[in-house]
């Protein structure tokens, strides 16, 4: 490790937590799950809406607009900040992601102390939001780097953590709520800010030990037995990098925009509404306070099927390849929303396990997009690619909740699945004109690919370190490898 100005590096940089020789990259998965599983709460936001409806007087649209600018500004602040996380290292964003994301239940405990719901919304959603997308990509690019030589697996550990956050926070939740007289009839606010604040302050310690642990690989380090030249290489799988700024010129970018942002949209709809669903569904007469902890259950078998659904399908693209993937996401997500509508409620079980498929194909094409960017623009700053392909889940979070929450809020004299009927069916459309997209896919045109000496045909470019360039052409310490811009020796071919 050298430190350019002579001085101990600080502990927050990169160059401090450079791992030493013999560290083991399987400690990294743990430090990325304990950010990731509190950020995931975010999925269990479903929980407070019923308890907020009733106790602040607000509408089903209204209580999803915390949810709905928290990944708003997730996708955006995954975007506006991907090159800064790279290059201040994981650790720092690690720990700016943990205090914007605490700040936002504490802000919200105080907006329903004060019953200004407002500072709820501010809360959970801007600032929250904030610390969602600097903490969602940080442990995705560092896992990446550590896992080259698998990375469908590796992205599939990271981002498993977010779905499965709620199967922690959901039942939580629940019982907290219940606890402090929030789903009593009528709620007790004071109850929800008492839950926002203990949740804020125990995610605090929690997230601690994801940035105090985590570390990154020297420039030059390798896995034991790794041999770029020797990984897999398929017709979408290109050898050749494609800048940042190239890529959203690209046709493929905005088609895999595409079906990402109607695969979220087809999701998180269901997901965001997931107790309220469930009750519509099969509550019948029972009292909603003693169907609230069935329906929590419900949300957090969601969440399961959304976690897992992210490691198993991500890394079985490993095997199929990421196009065959995302066929089965999109076609049999449609079939299956086609069922639930043929269904409605007269089988529990049917329902269940087709909500629970649909969640793991929502949750597994936010874990296979790193790795389908990587076939189709190469490892060169896919990390700021990412990062703008992350734009999609900010225009789904608004789009999914929008059509479920605005069509039962308009069919409210209608008992049970009848509310959600045009919506499912919305999904079912969404879904296959998703599928068409990814359909369209095709190897990206050779004339966006970088040279060797750092241009394209319709751009040129300025290469700095060991062959390592930035979006604004800027030199990233002693030619370090960043996700934004960076090409060391080999280029990897991955899957």
């Amino acid at each position: 490790m050298t430190v350019t100005d002579g001085h101990r590096a600080g502990f927050l940089t990169r160059e401090r937590i450079i791992a030493r020789p013999g560290w083991s990259r399987w400690l990294v998965p743990p430090a990325a799950l304990a950010v990731h599983l509190a950020i995931g709460q975010a999925y269990a936001w479903s929980v407070f809406k019923t308890p907020l409806e009733k106790g602040l007087n607000i509408s089903g649209v209204a209580s999803s607009l915390p949810f709905q600018l928290g990944i708003v500004m997730l996708g955006l602040s995954a975007a506006v900040f991907g090159t800064r996380v790279d290059r201040n290292g994981p650790r720092w964003a690690m720990l700016v992601s943990s205090i914007c994301f605490v700040a936002g239940f504490l802000i919200s405990a105080l907006g329903v102390w004060t019953r200004q719901y407002w500072l709820v919304v501010l809360g959970y959603g801007a600032v929250g939001g904030i610390g969602l997308g600097i903490g969602y990509i940080s442990p995705v690019s560092t896992l990446i780097k550590w896992f080259p030589d698998r990375p469908g697996m590796a992205t599939g550990i990271a981002i498993m953590g977010f779905g499965g956050g709620a199967l922690i926070a959901s039942p939580w939740s629940a019982s907290m709520l219940a606890a402090f007289g929030a789903t009593g009839n009528p709620p007790d606010p004071d109850g929800i800010a008492l839950t926002f604040l203990i949740m804020g302050l125990a995610y605090a310690v929690f997230m601690s030990m994801g940035w105090l642990l985590i570390r990154v690989p020297a420039d030059d380090w390798r896995p034991a037995g790794w041999n770029p030249a020797a990984q897999k290489t398929g017709k979408l799988i290109t050898t050749s990098g494609v800048s940042a700024a190239n890529a959203i010129k690209t046709p493929q970018f905005w088609l895999l925009w595409i079906v990402l942002c109607f695969n979220v949209t087809a999701g998180i709809g269901i997901l965001e509404k997931a107790a309220p669903i469930f009750m519509d569904f099969f509550g019948g007469s029972n009292p909603a306070a003693s169907f609230a902890a069935a329906a929590a259950g419900f949300a957090a078998l969601l969440s399961l099927a959304n976690m897992f659904g992210r490691f198993v399908w991500s890394t079985t693209s490993d095997l199929i390849g990421r196009k065959n993937i995302y066929r089965m996401y999109l076609y049999v997500g449609a079939i299956l929303y086609l069922v639930i509508e043929l269904t409605t409620n007269s089988n529990k079980v049917l329902f269940l396990i087709c909500a629970m498929l649909i969640l793991s194909f929502y949750g597994a094409g936010f874990a296979t997009a790193p790795a389908y960017l990587r076939d189709l623009f190469g490892t060169y700053q896919v990390g700021a690619i990412h990062g703008r392909l992350l734009t999609a889940w900010s225009v789904a979070g608004v789009l999914g909740p929008m059509i479920v929450n605005a069509i039962a809020d308009a069919h409210q004299g209608e008992a049970g699945p009848a509310r959600y009927t045009t919506s499912f069916i919305i999904m079912i459309v969404l879904l296959v004109i998703g599928f068409v997209a990814n359909e369209l896919i095709r190897p990206v045109d050779p004339k966006w690919h970088e040279t060797d000496d750092g241009t394209t045909g319709s751009r040129s470019g300025v290469r700095t370190g060991e062959g390592a360039r930035t979006d604004e052409g800027a030199r990233t310490g002693e030619g370090a490898r960043t996700d934004d811009g960076a090409r060391t020796g080999e280029q990897e071919a991955t899957r």
